[in-house]
C-alpha cells in the first residue's frame, strides 16, 4: 500500500502538475530555482512545435530526437516555486507539446493508432489523477514522476524509438509499462487515502 498521509505535500501545485523526470529536475537543480519557469517553457515548445510543423517527427536517425531536445529549454525552470501571475500555463504548455510530440511520430512513423492512442490515454490518465489528487490532498509520492519517466524521459524513449526505426515497439512497451504504474499506483493511493480527508476536500472544493 501506498502511505499517503507519509507523502510530502508539493512545493507548490503547479510544479507537481509539470511532471518533471529525472533530466529535467537535474537541470533545474543546476539554476537552484533562479530561472523563471516561463519563458524557457514557451520557447522550448515554440522550437519544438516549429520541428513537428516542418516533418521532422517522420525523419529516421538523430533528427528525430530534436523536438524532444528543444524541449528540454524548460528542464531548467522546473526547480522555481512558480509564484508568477502567469507560470500556471507552464504545465499546459509541456502537456501540449508532448502530447502533440507523441502523436507526430505516431502517425508519421505508422504506428496503429489505437496503440498511439492508448499510449496517449495512459499519460493523460496519470495527469488527470495527478490534478485531482492535489485538489484533493492526497498527493502523489514524490517517486512517480521519475519511474513514470516525466515528460522529458518519455519523450526522448520516443525519440529512441524514431531512432531505432522500433517506433511500434516502443509505443507498445510505453504503453504497457506506463499503463500498469499509473494504475496500480493510482488504485493503492486511493485505496490507503484516508475517506475523511477526501470527503473533507471535496466539500472544501464545493464551497
Amino acid at each position: 500500500m501506498v502511505s499517503v498521509h507519509m507523502t510530502p505535500v508539493p512545493r507548490s501545485a503547479v510544479v507537481a502538475y509539470r511532471d518533471d523526470g529525472m533530466l529535467s529536475r537535474a537541470m533545474g537543480a543546476l539554476v537552484a530555482g533562479q530561472l523563471p519557469p516561463l519563458p524557457p517553457a514557451v520557447a522550448g515548445a515554440f522550437v519544438t512545435g516549429v520541428l513537428l510543423l516542418v516533418g521532422i517527427a517522420g525523419t529516421d536517425g538523430l533528427a528525430v530526437f530534436a523536438p524532444a531536445v528543444a524541449l528540454l529549454l524548460a528542464g531548467p525552470g522546473s526547480s522555481h516555486r512558480h509564484e508568477g501571475r502567469l507560470d500556471w500555463l507552464v504545465p499546459p504548455i509541456l502537456r501540449l507539446t508532448e502530447y502533440g510530440f507523441v502523436a507526430s511520430v505516431g502517425f508519421a512513423h505508422d504506428v496503429p493508432p489505437l496503440l498511439t492512442f492508448a499510449l496517449l490515454g495512459a499519460v493523460v490518465f496519470h495527469h488527470y489523477d495527478t490534478v485531482y489528487r492535489v485538489r484533493q490532498h492526497v498527493y502523489p509520492p514524490p517517486w512517480l514522476p521519475v519511474a513514470g519517466l516525466g515528460w522529458d524521459g518519455r519523450m526522448l524513449a520516443v525519440a529512441v524509438g524514431g531512432a531505432l526505426g522500433l517506433v511500434t515497439g516502443m509505443f507498445a512497451l510505453l504503453c504497457l509499462y506506463l499503463t500498469g504504474l499509473f494504475c496500480w499506483e493510482s488504485v493503492t493511493c486511493w485505496l490507503a487515502a484516508p475517506r475523511s480527508g477526501v470527503e473533507a476536500a471535496d466539500l472544501g472544493a464545493g464551497d
